[in-house]
């Protein structure tokens, strides 16, 4: 199995990613609906919006697992963001670099990988719009088309997320964001009320 590279920007990556504070949420209607759309048109069993943390893969939206996170070590996601184009495996089974990943020898049994990724509003790679079957199949550059419409609209989502969370003419965090960013600080990282008075965070 060949574990996948890491991006030469991956400390300013995760810097931005973490800002967006998309890591560890779930069930945003957003993004399921979309995982929806990719599954019905594709005609794929599994279709999924990833997010690359530092040693783990996040599923933002999922349909066709059970599961929210994987070891990114094994996640064929984590090769898919080092291009700027389409990842596609045909036939994991006959890929040297995946034929004996354990995502292709145990669940969910990929044969067929498809990702697009997926940029954060300054440009940096969060993740990847991927489609898995589990058996080998065909993809067109109609379906590269279509795939990489459906990545430019999840690429919308993350802009308007991105809006909402930060204050138009500085681009410091407004209080929306600040306290979005809080839910997802660990224990003891709180949101000092200071910083609102002395104006180092907008409350528009």
């Amino acid at each position: 199995m060949q574990a996948p590279g890491i991006p030469e920007n991956e400390e300013q990556r995760l810097k931005s990613l973490y800002i967006t504070s998309l890591l560890d949420t779930r069930d945003d209607e957003r993004f399921e609906r979309l995982t929806r759309l990719a599954r019905k048109a594709f005609q794929v069993p599994v279709a999924l919006i990833s997010l690359l943390d530092r040693e783990r893969q996040w599923l933002l939206a999922c349909q066709g697992v059970g599961v929210r996170e994987t070891p990114r070590d094994i996640s064929f996601c984590g090769h898919a963001i080092l291009q700027e184009g389409p990842f596609i495996i045909h036939d994991a089974a006959a890929d040297a670099r995946f034929h004996d990943n354990p995502l292709v020898t145990g669940e969910p049994h990929i044969r067929f990988y498809a990702g697009q990724p997926v940029s954060l509003p300054d440009g940096t790679v969060a993740g990847t719009l991927c489609l898995i079957h589990t058996v080998p199949r065909a993809f067109t550059d109609e379906d590269i088309a279509s795939l990489r419409d459906l990545a430019c609209i999840v690429e919308d989502e993350f802009e308007a997320i991105s809006m909402a969370m930060t204050d138009s003419l500085t681009g410091i965090p407004n209080r929306r964001g600040v306290y979005r960013a809080g839910e997802n600080e660990p224990a003891g990282c709180v949101v000092q009320p200071h910083l609102f008075r002395s104006g180092q965070v907008q409350t528009g």
